[in-house]
């Protein structure tokens, strides 16, 4: 096996890691698990390894390099699978009910030491891979590109800020169960959002700007790039040092989202600008006018306290709307359902999923605005339907085209 297969299969097991987190988070929130918990599942089990594992894959040919070593991709996936796993354990219900209180912080002690391991090494091996072109300045971008090298070369300056949100937020998540210096009081939605708004929306942005005008073979608006990504970078510090309240977090919610809203805009006028259809592309659109739903609901927040319920909202809007239905979109265009020769191999399959994640969070978000109690569980089961449909999906593909 080459190099570059086997940077291929562990950047697939990341993704299907990643799959495999969703539907345990979507059954868990049905359930009820405690906000953190709730949390770990979407951001750091979701979210995160699915990042991890599209970062490996493409953040190293972007950057015009080949990625330096795949031995430790092993070692990154088993701790921050079972740092999760630890994290997650501790913080829910169960974990809390069963065991005492010195268990519950060695457990999450535990978990946070696994998962910052884990990142270390993901840091560690792209910065050893791009350490001659640290600001992307080589793009790799051919002839037949040219174009869109100032595009390119934005995206990549935005990379090593997500990189170094991802530190920070990990820092963080340790420091909050390890005798370190806490980063300013120790407030957990800081490191929420140093990890959720800086490393995996700013990557979002950095990598969409790359790669979906491609699949679209359109042009996004410079201007909106120009004003997309430096907000992106700025955004999440001034959000997770002004929480939870404040002219700081006030001026962070702005920024963040004329981030998200201008990227929403940015996709959405180069979508219109293509003739490429696809379903993935499709799963994008959607994701994007969630987004731009919850910018607008987390600005509601810097004018007035919110309730325990428009935090739900905005959470669930962001984590499983936003970028959740962006990286099930991204999975549909990377892995087409159609090349797949099992029955429900179809676009149609992948449709269904879009439409249960997405239809499952609408309702259930009108629920918690609502106070309709039976909305909130008939989304979420929606929600879980979709998620499970989606990791079937996946491992059946990864089974019969990958083995």
């Amino acid at each position: 096996m080459t190099h570059a297969e086997r940077a291929s299969r562990w950047a697939r097991r990341f993704v299907l890691a990643g799959a495999a987190w969703l539907a345990v988070w979507q059954v868990a929130e049905l359930a009820g698990t405690p906000r953190r918990a709730a949390v770990t599942l979407g951001l750091l089990g979701f979210v995160l390894h699915t990042v991890f594992g599209k970062a490996y894959a493409l953040v190293p040919p972007y950057f015009d390099r080949d990625l330096a070593t795949t031995r430790l991709m092993p070692v990154h996936l088993a701790c921050s699978v079972t740092g999760t796993l630890l994290l997650a354990g501790a913080a829910s219900g169960v974990g809390q009910a069963v065991l005492p209180t010195p268990s519950v912080e060695l457990l999450s002690l535990a978990g946070a030491a696994l998962w910052t391991v884990g990142v270390a090494v993901f840091l560690g091996t792209l910065g050893w891979t791009v350490r001659d072109n640290l600001l992307g300045g080589a793009t790799g971008t051919g002839e037949a590109n040219a174009e869109r090298r100032p595009v390119d070369r934005a995206a990549n300056l935005a990379m090593p800020v997500a990189l170094a949100y991802l530190a920070l937020g990990s820092y963080a998540l340790l420091a909050a169960h390890a005798p370190l210096p806490t980063l300013l009081d120790g407030y957990a939605p800081r490191a929420s959002h140093l990890l959720g708004a800086g490393f995996a929306t700013l990557t979002l942005f950095a990598v969409g700007f790359r790669l979906l005008p491609r699949f679209l073979v359109a042009h996004p608006p410079r201007a909106l790039v120009a004003v997309v990504l430096p907000a992106g970078a700025v955004g999440p510090a001034l959000l997770a040092v002004g929480l939870p309240a404040g002219p700081m977090f006030r001026l962070g919610a702005t920024v963040e989202a004329t981030a998200v809203i201008g990227f929403a805009t940015a996709f959405g006028v180069t979508f219109v600008r293509s003739d490429r259809g696809r379903i993935g592309l499709d799963a994008v659109l959607v994701a994007v006018a969630l987004g731009s739903l919850a910018a607008f609901l987390g600005l509601t927040f810097a004018v007035d306290p919110p309730t325990a319920e428009l935090v739900t909202a905005h959470r669930r809007l962001n984590v499983l709307g936003f970028l959740g239905l962006a990286i099930i979109g991204a999975s549909y265009q990377f892995y087409p359902p159609t090349a797949g020769s099992f029955r429900g191999a179809s676009d149609r399959t992948a449709l269904a999923v879009i439409g249960l994640v997405a239809g499952g969070l609408l309702v259930e978000v009108a629920g918690l605005l609502g106070g309709g109690t039976y909305l909130v569980t008939g989304g979420r089961l929606a929600a879980t339907l979709g998620a499970t449909v989606h990791l079937g999906l996946l491992v059946a593909l990864f089974r019969e085209r990958f083995g």
